[in-house]
């Protein structure tokens, strides 16, 4: 692999950094964000100043009116709007609404793409995700899958409750998942002010960088008709992968961003914070804590870089995108534990960004799959390939 950014990206990488540390970061204390995220007052101008700079939804096609960003340019460049915890939801590439625009894009009709698509690239709206629900119904395990889809018509009846769904609040458009009569799943596209859809409220969480927070919905006889499912009926679950997959690296991305920042800030407090004689960085333990944390980045960014290259070679990437969930999240987790370690009290109070980064930080071992799923799918896939090559030699 050639790891030579084009002039290009770097232009791009450059103009980024810039735009976060100028225009962005500071507005992190900006009065219109409480424990649910950012007011969507707040997020309107986060997304005109990225406007306004050119780097709105830049990994949406240039046909829909984004930059067309190859997986690996987006690597480069969503880690850069990450150093900030408001630059994701400025440049429109914040989670779910990334995730939901790439998948549109591909399974989307022209007519919904452009009802719904078309205006959520431009920053004018927000979407939602539909799929994790209460027990015993879908988690880790979208098997368990509870919501139903009955055939009325022309079109369908969906029943059930979701929760942890982010940005529902607020959100214009949601995608639903729903178990059909035949057990398998379907996507379902419809506007959230239809009757039907009830926005119970917002969950108490850790984190608070997302716009619209963590919400429960409850769908009461929801009637979507055929034109507005999302692909074709019955392929729920294959298009969640389609979602999934790039959607697991890009959380890597945009939390590598805040990890860096949580060293920036970790090594500046260590250059110049004195004790016992001499500052922090000259100790043996605080020194090899800022190591272990560029290990920890490098790393990272490395399962970043070569997921991305491969997901641009056109491979599917469903066990690749689940390593590098798996090392990321827990490599950067690492990163801002230590970080907090190193600024001590300053860590544990918002004196300074670190103790926030790690509130927020802290789900992403959760979210788009807990490691411990993703480990035993690997090792399920492991498995399977030394059958396969067993097979293939007897």
């Amino acid at each position: 692999m050639n790891f030579e950014l084009s002039d290009e990206l770097k232009t791009l990488q450059r103009t980024t950094r810039e735009f976060i540390r100028d225009q962005i970061i500071p507005l992190e204390n900006d009065a219109r964000q409480d424990a649910h995220g950012p007011h969507e007052t707040l997020r309107t101008e986060l997304v005109a100043r990225a406007r306004a700079a050119g780097l709105l939804t830049p990994h949406a096609s240039i046909e829909m009116g984004g930059m067309g960003l190859s997986h690996v340019a987006k690597a480069v460049m969503f880690e850069e709007a990450g150093y900030s915890w408001l630059g994701p939801t400025a440049m429109n590439i914040h989670a779910p609404d990334e995730g939901n625009i790439h998948l549109m894009e591909e399974v989307a009709t022209a007519a919904q793409k452009q009802r719904w698509l078309a205006p959520q690239v431009k920053g004018h709206t927000r979407s939602c995700f539909a799929m994790t629900e209460p027990s015993p119904g879908a988690g880790a395990d979208p098997g368990m899958l509870q919501t139903t889809a009955t055939r009325d018509g022309n079109g369908y009846r969906i029943h059930g409750t979701k929760w942890f769904i982010t940005g529902a609040e607020g959100a214009s458009y949601v995608i639903v998942m729903a178990r059909m009569e035949d057990g398998t799943a379907t996507m379902f596209l419809a506007d959230m002010d239809q009757p039907g859809i009830v926005h119970e409220r917002n969950m108490d969480a850790m984190d608070r960088c997302f716009t619209g927070g963590h919400g429960v919905l409850r769908f009461e006889n929801l009637y979507v008709p055929e034109e507005d499912v999302l692909g074709e009926p019955g392929k729920g679950f294959r298009y969640a992968q389609v979602r999934l997959a790039p959607a697991r690296l890009t959380h890597c991305m945009r939390w590598l961003g805040q990890a860096r920042r949580a060293h920036d800030a970790a090594v500046e407090h260590a250059r110049r914070r004195q004790a016992f004689g001499r500052p922090l960085a000259e100790h043996e333990g605080v020194g090899f804590m800022l190591a272990d944390n560029d290990m920890d980045l490098h790393t990272a960014r490395l399962h970043i870089w070569h997921t991305a290259w491969m997901l641009d070679q056109g491979e599917r990437c469903n066990f690749e995108s689940s390593r590098a969930k798996v090392v990321c999240s827990e490599a950067e987790w690492r990163v801002v534990d230590r970080c907090v370690q190193i600024l001590g009290g300053q860590g544990v109070t918002a004196e300074k960004e670190v103790m926030r980064i790690f509130t927020d930080m802290r789900a992403f071992r959760i979210y788009d799959g807990p490691s411990e799923v993703h480990r035993w799918s690997m090792a399920r896939k492991i498995v399977q390939a030394a059958d396969s090559h067993a097979g293939d030699k007897s």
